[in-house]
């Protein structure tokens, strides 16, 4: 199994008290794609810095570091380009956690 960290970026348009339910289903998918979320890091609201879409002109980041197989990244992008609530995501390979000497 591999650590990954997952970034996301949730569309919260005018539902600011949605975000930790969003937050919870994104977990809820990592596991029943076959991974286990290790940690969930809540993020700000920030503006972007380039606007793309004039509806959508600030996100709430979130940072998630769950561990997996490789192949689990191809089945939770997919199943995360549909979720209305994540605007971007981008996964990543983590490092391992050194134990303390």
């Amino acid at each position: 199994m591999k650590r990954y960290e997952g970034l996301f970026i949730l569309n919260t348009a005018g539902k600011e008290e949605g975000v930790k339910d969003a937050l919870d289903k994104i977990s809820a998918d990592i596991a029943a794609a076959g991974g286990t979320v290790e940690t969930v890091q809540k993020m700000d609201r920030k503006s972007f810095s380039r606007v793309a879409d004039k509806k959508h002109t600030a996100g709430f980041y979130a940072n998630i570091i769950f561990a997996g197989t490789p192949s689990i990244i191809a089945q939770l992008q997919s199943r995360f380009s549909l979720n209305e609530e994540v605007f971007r995501v981008l996964f990543t390979e983590s490092p391992e956690i050194k134990a303390a000497a």
